[in-house]
């Protein structure tokens, strides 16, 4: 139950990763599908993305909620992309839980900033959030100048987690002259089937969301 945000293609990145059997059931947060009591009851903090295993722990339905949460949750379900050795796996946990406290509210605040919350007053709140996406940019650069993937050797959750935030590198001055580390993961990561899949996806069920909302 999603649309197709960065929060919600990390999701569709692990599935399409994994080979599990899914369906995207879109909830438009544009017209406020996600504060409908349906939805509130899949997901009580009325966001996007929410899943439904009709295969849960113990058997029967489990539903879950929080984008961090449901890719350890299909990690440990499918025994893959979370490693068993425990510094790996401690490794790929600091770097998820990295992209959700910092990535996604500061890349989330910028964009709000730049594009809905318009005037002249507001220039330091826009200077303050694309400030902090530059320096995430070069935390992540920084990381992947020493390990191949972001958590390490191994490509995991993490990568996941924090590519569809950051994808969108040129509309935030981010190049490959100055960030040379991150767009060569940038390059292996779009590399992936799974990745590519998501993209074509995205674009697909945004233009249908889009639609839409527009004839609304």
């Amino acid at each position: 139950y999603s649309t197709p945000t960065p929060n919600g293609q990390k999701v569709m990145i692990m599935l399409e990763e994994t080979g599990l059997a899914w369906k995207h059931i879109d909830v438009n947060i544009r017209t406020g599908d996600q504060f409908s009591a349906e939805h509130l009851k899949r997901s009580p903090n009325n966001k996007i993305p929410a899943i439904v295993d009709s295969d849960g722990p113990g058997g029967g339905p489990y539903t879950m909620m929080e984008s961090g949460a449901i890719l350890i949750y299909l990690a440990e379900k499918t025994g893959k992309f979370l490693p068993k050795d425990p510094r790996k796996r401690y490794d790929t946990l600091q770097w998820l839980i990295f992209q959700m406290a910092h990535v996604g509210p500061m890349f989330g605040q910028a964009g709000h900033f730049n594009n809905q919350a318009k005037g002249p007053e507001l220039q330091y709140a826009r200077d303050r959030y694309n400030n902090e996406v530059k320096r995430l940019y070069k935390v992540l650069d920084n990381r992947l100048r020493e390990c191949a993937w972001i958590a390490g050797d191994e490509y995991t959750i993490a990568d996941m987690a924090i590519y569809p935030w950051c994808k969108g590198y040129a509309d935030r001055g981010v190049n490959k002259a100055e960030h040379p580390n991150f767009m060569r993961w940038l390059e292996a990561m779009e590399a992936r089937p799974a990745v590519q899949r998501n993209n074509q996806m995205t674009d697909r069920k945004s233009t249908r969301l889009n639609s839409s909302h527009a004839n609304i």
